[in-house]
């Protein structure tokens, strides 16, 4: 039996996650599908869809076809999987790729289910169904859900995913869930959920015991958490809690490759983060459930002591370091990338943390993460995403910006709908990021009032005062600041809508009575069946500045950027219309902020006055937003 380390903590944190009552959350979650997404977020979503999210399947066949949850689980003679991608450089060992094609899967499908469903693709639709089914047959009748077979599973030493597996392809089994209300469904995710904890018993097992070797997809599985957390949600069952700050605890105990979230790590002043970025931004979620679960004081320190450390290692746009290993580096726009993975990652453990604490910081990095770094990781002409990207990005040629890695291949930094050539992981979580964006979009307090947290294009449905109620956001919003908001109901409702009035406003212009509290713009009447109001957020061009000087120039929630010609070049065909896409310069310019830049803005457009640093002369130039570019320079 492997002798279970023990975790060093002054305070029990059962004790206290039992004593656990409403202050573990400010607001409640909405359904999935009680928000769907309208105008330009809705057609882009199309898009994807026809495209590289929605196509994935045949793009890489033998990954998301791969039968690992069922006839093809993995057993103690399995042999790693050929994943048709390069491994020169690699350090982390063949155990990994046994796995993968779960995660490559499941955070596909969990993609491909959310944006099929919220666009209400009929077709798409049918599909989920099929993989739903299929999923729930590969069951065993104790309930075990994943990708071992009987010999192995829960029997670890080492690298593994066994945890990593169920949390892919829980996310999506749960949305599907909160979709449709299936019993059979429920039933499926209750019984796998309740196998882990019978063969993981709380405080009787070791589940992160992995050994002294690299353990990445052991790690990956802390964020079971989020289906723990998400249990909790929908059954307010403590014992969903309770299980989650064990895991946290359990990983913070044992030996791991990513260290970062270890307790030991957040309480050492000298330590800075250097683990891989996906990992340390989805370990945030893992601790703030610990955190506000128990709400012990250590925890919450730490929890403030971590938040700290992204905030260091995160550029002007959003973009958390991520290239793919932190490093122990501070985070710059030219030379520190961020992989899509971790874009993602850390804007979901954002969205997270917004709903325990409701604090309005949260929305706006949320938002300056996904108008911003991850759209400016979107090619705005192809089907394609960047598996890395720099703020400023001079080239797209496979490195960063030109740089060379000593023993290592790097081909990260070009558009592609798969990558399979290094992991075909950022494009399913590209597929992910819009989504689950959109969930989080209005949130619920009490039974009276309905948050609109992050502001978009969008539609809600919903229930208040046992009304139901309709609420359609009308915006080309980030791209103007103009809101027309519909609302209907079963009967005259009195009820409250708050409105984020975001940091970067001004004024606020609006014919409707309203009053401020908090940061939110509050509008509280007996709403009509069939009512509406406009508001409009003004504001003005802002210069900011990163933690290394640089400036940047953003209006509204949009950072804008100066844009450079290039010659496209094609590379890998997946099939008609995906392809791999690099971007060769046409010229190497770089600017220089002057403090007479006077911007003017315009149309969309931000004119203002930068000197070239080849010619030493001032030029007037235009920015665009910045996640309408490729080749880009963003901070001067």
């Amino acid at each position: 039996m492997k002798k279970i380390m023990l975790f060093i903590f002054t305070i029990s944190l059962f004790t206290k996650c039992t004593e656990q009552t409403t202050s573990y959350q400010k607001y409640e979650r909405l359904p999935f599908g009680s928000i769907k997404p309208l105008g330009w977020l809705k057609q882009q979503m199309e898009n994807d869809v026809n495209g590289f999210v929605g196509n994935l399947d045949k793009l890489a066949p033998e990954l998301i076809n791969d039968p690992i949850y069922g006839s093809g689980r993995l057993g103690k003679h399995s042999k790693s999987k050929d994943l048709g991608n390069l491994k020169e450089g690699d350090a982390e060992g063949d155990e990994q790729y046994k796995w993968w094609n779960s995660e490559t899967q499941s955070n596909w499908w969990d993609g491909y289910l959310r944006n099929v469903i919220l666009i209400d693709d009929t077709l798409g639709i049918q599909k989920v169904k099929k993989y739903i089914a299929s999923i729930i047959e590969t069951q065993d009748t104790d309930g075990y859900l994943g990708i071992y077979d009987k010999e192995l599973r829960y029997k670890f030493e080492s690298e593994n995913g066994e945890l990593w597996s169920k949390t892919t392809l829980l996310r999506g089994l749960l949305a599907y869930y909160e979709y449709t209300k299936q019993p059979k469904v429920w039933n499926a995710i209750t019984k796998a959920v309740d196998n882990v904890m019978i063969n993981y018993p709380i405080n009787q097992s070791n589940p992160f015991f992995s050994g002294k070797d690299f353990s990445g997809g052991v790690a990956h599985g802390l964020t079971f958490t989020d289906i723990c957390d998400k249990m909790y949600q929908i059954t307010h069952e403590q014992k969903y809690l309770n299980y989650a700050v064990f895991l946290f605890k359990n990983f913070s105990a044992n030996y791991s490759s990513e260290t970062d979230v270890q307790l030991n790590s957040i309480f050492d002043s000298t330590y800075s983060l250097q683990c891989h970025g996906v990992h340390t931004f989805e370990h945030l979620r893992p601790l703030i459930v610990a955190s506000y679960s128990t709400n012990d004081k250590e925890l919450k320190n730490a929890l403030t002591i971590y938040l700290q450390r992204i905030k260091n290692v995160t550029t002007i746009t959003g973009g958390a370091i991520g290239d793919e290993w932190i490093a122990g580096r501070s985070a710059n726009s030219t030379n520190t990338g961020y992989e899509y993975c971790s874009l993602h990652e850390l804007m979901d453990s954002y969205s997270l943390l917004f709903q325990k604490n409701g604090n309005l910081e949260f929305t706006e990095m949320i938002e300056r993460i996904f108008y911003n770094a991850a759209q400016g990781a979107r090619n705005p002409n192809h089907s394609a995403i960047a598996y890395l990207k720099t703020d400023n990005s001079y080239e797209m040629l496979g490195t960063k910006n030109g740089e060379t890695e000593p023993d290592r291949k790097q081909t990260r930094y070009k558009y592609s709908p798969v990558h399979q050539d290094v992991a075909v992981c950022c494009s399913p979580n590209a597929g992910r990021i819009t989504p689950y964006f959109i969930q989080n979009m209005w949130l619920k307090e009490n039974n009276n009032t309905l948050v609109a947290a992050l502001l978009g294009p969008n539609i809600l449905e919903t229930t208040v005062n046992n009304s139901k109620v309709s609420i359609e956001e009308i915006t080309e919003y980030p791209f103007q600041n103009h809101f027309i908001f519909k609302i209907k109901t079963e009967k005259p409702t009195p009820f409250a809508i708050k409105i984020r009035k975001p940091a970067w406003a001004k004024a606020i212009r609006t014919e409707e009575k309203y009053r401020i509290e908090n940061g939110f713009v509050v509008i509280s009447k007996e709403f009509k069946t069939s009512d509406s109001f406009e508001i409009e957020f003004l504001t003005e061009v802002e210069i900011i500045e990163d933690q290394n000087g640089e400036k940047a120039f953003a209006y509204g929630a949009l950072l804008y950027a100066l844009p450079f010609e290039s010659t496209e070049q094609k590379g890998k065909i997946y099939a008609d219309g995906f392809e791999d896409i690099y971007y060769k310069p046409l010229n190497r310019n770089k600017f220089q902020f002057d403090v007479n830049c006077s911007p003017v803005f315009q149309n969309g457009i931000l004119r203002v006055s930068l000197k070239n640093m080849n010619t030493s002369q001032n030029e007037q130039v235009e920015l665009i937003p910045f996640a309408k570019t490729i080749l880009r320079q963003v901070s001067f």
